[in-house]
């Protein structure tokens, strides 16, 4: 059987998900996959390697490679590597993001671009998967991964009967753009640039796609009728009602879930396995600093950690394992009819005859609406659900399950008749994440009682995101709303600083700060004027989005990127002439990415340049490392 070597590096499972497929369908179509994570370095040799080679990897943080494959990462990118030290090597790469935010698919495209410049040479075209959360017309993944899969047996059967030598290889299957690698500092930002153009190129597709569905609703059926019927979870209309479905095959089932009475009252439950260190530590004080009115609760909470090994530099994070809730736990186990059975001990079991490949979770929640058919009593409840998962039900899934959050809970409770096994679930529910970010409203819950609780908490280091090494050295830090937090540690450690180093010489620090109101939201208030007033902030300019401003002279400042316009040539002095930092924490989706514009628009009109040339400014700062985000 006709082999290549499929790795992959995920951060939350999708990426694995979608190699195992692959990985699965190979032997129906003729080959054998040697599937193996990056970070199991010690079973595959890339050196050595002659199979083809077929990647899927998502991205993290900020445009980061999975932590899964950050050694590989380092250690393709040692400069000393020869121009051909790959030259062997012919692969595909599938490369997963989140076109919400600024570098998106921007772990595949390290990867990508690094073999490129080391001589590998694609016998597939990349594809670049967006999971966006909110895209209407269709699901963002299943746009490109599927067809990406069902392309990749032609490419590789393609590559398998070829005479062989490199000519044959040099990319008849790739595109034009992607034939000649770059190897200047700023090729990972133009790469931003180009993926803004596929997202075009996507939403044209997305438009097509929903002319061919409004066309085809047109043909079967009126449009009158199709316009009086609103489609719910449990309900469909016509065309869909009545039309021949495509559903998806039945992936076997290969966990098997045994209940056992407990031994004895001194049994507790087991801890939670990780490879990172884990540690229970109380919260010690919970403060909220937001009036009740605020539009969202934001609280500071401390955390007694005199008793724990947990090291950490200002500007790191840590993450908060969430428990489930328990009125949700006992609802799940009175529907799985288990609530007699609530204190047993369960052991899982992968069965014996599986052939699935790692016997891992399948991620994909359309997969567990297929697996929920079989257990489905009900005519119409099962024929719901057979359209949810089939692609004709596409647009369906998307506005009632995936954009509305649709909960496993929520979808039994939508479909009474349905019975599904202990076994089956866990195969289908997917592992509680840390949360690094919004916890707040959990920890709402907890301290509202007035009681001192235990979290679980794990190290999350930037590795990144601190201060520079010379305290000399201008620091820029724009962090509106909660992500002003990191900053105040910041702020707190220059102050100790400035205390043991009375005559030192430390650098100007600016701090461009937004809230909503001023008299609702402004966080740290008085902590962040003692700092001005000490001088350890040297500057601090502060914008309030929904407060009213009346009888001022100057145009009311509503976001921290007008303000950093309107500071323009302090900023591109600070950043451009004495080798400053600046730091952006917050959110993602809007102000990360107005602040980099904002930050062209500075550097374009200082400098007298124009925009693509600012943006090759803005690169050779994060080259630098010297333009730092931790967004979320």
């Amino acid at each position: 059987m006709r082999r290549f070597l499929l790795l992959y590096a995920t951060q939350q499972g999708q990426a694995k998900a979608i190699a195992e497929e692959i990985c699965e369908k190979a032997v129906t179509h003729g080959f054998s996959a040697d599937l193996h994570c990056f970070s199991e370095s010690d079973k595959y040799d890339l050196k050595t390697e002659t199979a083809p080679l077929v990647v899927v990897v998502s991205t993290t943080g900020n445009g980061d490679p999975p932590d899964t494959a950050r050694k590989f990462v380092k250690a393709i990118q040692d400069r000393s590597l020869p121009a051909d030290f790959f030259a062997h090597l012919r692969y595909g790469l599938l490369g997963l993001g989140d076109s919400e935010y600024t570098y998106f698919c921007n772990g595949g495209k390290i990867i990508d671009k690094r073999l490129q410049e080391l001589g590998a040479q694609r016998f597939y075209d990349t594809g670049h998967a967006d999971d966006c959360v909110g895209v209407v017309l269709d699901l963002g993944l299943e746009l490109v991964v599927e067809p990406w899969i069902d392309g990749l047996w032609a490419a590789l059967t393609k590559h398998f009967t070829s005479v062989g030598g490199k000519e044959e290889m040099s990319g008849t299957l790739t595109a034009a753009s992607d034939a000649s690698p770059r190897t200047d500092p700023v090729a990972l930002e133009l790469l931003h640039v180009e993926s803004q153009v596929e997202l075009l190129r996507l939403d044209d597709s997305r438009k097509k796609d929903s002319e061919v569905l409004e066309q085809s609703a047109v043909n079967k059926e009126s449009s009158a009728l199709a316009a009086d019927f609103e489609s719910s979870l449990t309900r469909s209309g016509p065309p869909l009602s009545q039309a021949s479905l495509n559903i998806p095959a039945l992936p076997p089932e290969y966990l098997q879930a045994c209940l056992q009475e407990p031994l004895g009252q001194e049994e507790s439950q087991a801890s939670v396995t990780s490879v990172d260190p884990i540690f229970h530590v109380p919260i010690s004080k919970a403060v909220q600093l937001t009036t009740n009115d605020a539009i969202k609760t934001t609280l500071l909470v401390e955390l007694d950690i005199s008793k724990t090994n947990f090291s950490y530099q200002p500007g790191d994070a840590f993450n908060v394992i969430c428990p489930n809730s328990d009125s949700e736990v006992q609802d799940l186990v009175q529907r799985l009819q288990l609530a007699d059975r609530l204190e047993h001990r369960v052991f899982l079991k992968i069965k014996a005859d599986t052939k699935k490949k790692g016997a891992a979770l399948l991620l994909f929640l359309r997969a567990f609406l297929r697996a929920l058919v079989d257990h489905t009593s009900d005519g119409a409840e099962r024929r719901r659900l057979q359209e949810l998962c089939s692609r004709q039900g596409a647009p369906d899934y998307n506005r009632l399950v995936r954009d509305a959050r649709a909960c496993v809970l929520g979808l039994l409770r939508a479909f009474p008749s349905c019975r599904p096994p202990l076994g089956l679930l866990l195969e289908h529910l997917p592992k509680l994440q840390p949360r690094p970010y919004s916890c707040a409203r959990y920890f709402l819950n907890l301290t509202t009682i007035g009681l001192i609780f235990q979290i679980t908490i794990s190290p999350r280091t930037t590795n990144f995101f601190h201060l520079p090494n010379d305290p000399s050295a201008p620091v820029i830090m724009v962090g509106p709303g909660a992500g002003v937090a990191p900053f105040i540690g910041f702020l707190q450690h220059r102050e100790k600083l400035q205390e043991q180093r009375p005559g030192g010489r430390f650098g100007a620090m600016w701090l461009f700060f937004g809230c909503r109101h001023k008299d609702r939201d402004y966080l740290f208030r008085e902590e962040l004027r003692h700092f001005l007033k000490c001088g350890i902030l040297t500057h601090l300019k502060v914008s309030f989005s929904r407060d009213a401003r009346v009888g001022e002279e100057e145009a009311p400042v509503k976001y921290v990127q007008d303000h950093i316009q309107r500071h323009s040539k302090q900023v591109a002095r600070v950043l451009l002439h004495e080798n400053g930092y600046i730091y952006v924490c917050g959110d993602a989706k809007n102000m990360a990415k107005d602040v980099n514009d904002a930050l062209v628009e500075v550097i374009s009109k200082e400098v007298g340049v124009e925009k693509l040339e600012a943006m090759r400014t803005l690169a050779t700062l994060k080259e630098e490392k010297r333009y730092l985000q931790d967004i979320w």
